[in-house]
């Protein structure tokens, strides 16, 4: 696992996406408007990418996937975060700010949906250790959220 730490800051409406996260493969996420995708900078590379997400005024530990889910075999790309919480409700068209922190690993294709639930699993424990970190815990009080 890859631990290049950076940061990245964005905000978006949650809108629906595939449904594949909550319903195939137990692991929801909240994908954001395509206008998210289309303003971030070209070098930024798709991939795995772990961080601090904010919605209705909380802050959580959150995975992100940016790129195309070669898995899926998607025609645009996403911006899908999981917030390492377990929620009662969606949040579609709610805003979410977000800070990516550190880079896990680049996207790649798998060979069933098992491998590929393993892989994320791997991913958010990875990304809840980096997160435990004091350098990383002090992106959660980043101004950033409180704007």
């Amino acid at each position: 696992m890859c631990t290049k730490n950076l940061s990245y800051f964005l905000s978006g409406s949650v809108v629906r996406g595939f449904g594949r996260g909550s319903k195939a493969l137990g692991i929801p996420t909240a994908n954001l408007e395509d206008n998210v995708v289309e303003n971030l900078p070209n070098d930024f590379n798709t991939g795995i990418y772990y961080g601090w997400a904010s919605i209705d005024g909380q802050i959580y530990k959150m995975v992100a996937s940016i790129g195309w889910n070669p898995f899926y075999k998607n025609k645009k790309k996403t911006v899908e975060l999981h917030l390492i919480h377990t929620f009662e409700n969606d949040f579609y068209g709610k805003q979410i700010k977000a800070i990516f922190v550190g880079y896990i690993r680049p996207e790649k294709n798998f060979t069933s949906e098992e491998e590929l639930i393993k892989a994320i699993k791997t991913d958010i424990a990875f990304a809840e250790e980096q997160l435990q970190k004091p350098d990383m815990i002090a992106y959660k009080y980043n101004q950033f959220f409180k704007e």
